[in-house]
């Protein structure tokens, strides 16, 4: 598959958001062939665009990422604030991944799937493609994992998108050693360990690369590090292909 072109991370995170209306910021665009984020903090927690793009540099393929990230955002928020519209339609994308929180009710998971079908039509006009990015819920409501994947599947499948099978992938990871840290403190971020099994995920669809050959250690594009012990960064991997395998997340054409 071609491999994604790209030269540095371009990582729009913002401290708050603002209200439509207000002066425009400037929004990152891609170079042509570029990932796009759209999420909050389950994103931006340890610089998950930063992790994709250093595992991908790491296993000799260059790939550009940036993102619009705000805390506590939904797909709802990004599309009434804008700036994602905007990098959106910027161009340059070949992929655009949206995330929100865990969407496990029936109530979120209806509007996540009305979300994503506007996304996609902007996405599609600018000659990318939409992926979702399957999340997890609360530490204190690990039954919900199963409605988390339903909703993130469903929203895939509307628009023919790509399904980042993350979920799966936390589950796969506590069923060979349930003593993985996965969760921060909060018990609702990610630890580095879970942004990485996350990051390991995304790598591997995005660039066909299989998550065995991935590094422990990988280096984000501001050079910044992060290094996962040897026998946990195996686990993870060896997590992150059976939830690739299991779901049978197709690779997208390069």
């Amino acid at each position: 598959m071609r491999a994604l072109t790209s030269v540095l991370l371009v990582f729009a995170c913002w401290a708050c958001g603002s209200a439509p209306g207000t002066q425009q910021r400037p929004v990152p665009a891609g170079s042509g062939d570029d990932v796009l984020f759209v999420g909050n903090s389950l994103t931006y927690t340890n610089d998950l665009p930063g992790l994709v793009q250093g595992l991908a540099a790491a296993a000799g393929i260059r790939l550009q990422t940036a993102s619009v990230t705000f805390p506590g955002y939904s797909l709802a928020d990004h599309l009434e604030q804008r700036d994602a519209l905007r990098a959106v339609a910027n161009g340059g994308w070949r992929v655009v991944v949206l995330q929100q929180g865990p969407s496990s009710l029936i109530e979120s998971r209806e509007l996540l799937r009305r979300d994503t079908a506007l996304f996609d039509q902007h996405i599609r006009a600018a000659g990318a493609r939409t992926v979702l990015f399957s999340v997890w819920p609360e530490s204190t409501r690990q039954s919900a994992f199963a409605d988390v994947a339903a909703s993130y599947a469903a929203a895939a499948a509307d628009v023919a998108g790509i399904y980042l099978p993350v979920t799966q992938a936390w589950l796969e990871a506590w069923k060979r050693d349930p003593s993985l840290a996965l969760y921060s403190d909060d018990g609702f971020h990610p630890s580095a360990q879970g942004s990485y099994l996350a990051a390991v995920v995304i790598a591997s669809v995005l660039t066909g690369i299989s998550p065995a050959q991935m590094s422990a250690q990988v280096v984000r594009p501001g050079g910044s590090e992060l290094s996962i012990p040897p026998a946990v960064a195996t686990v993870l991997r060896t997590a992150a292909a059976a939830a690739i395998a299991s779901t049978g997340t197709a690779v997208p054409p390069g």
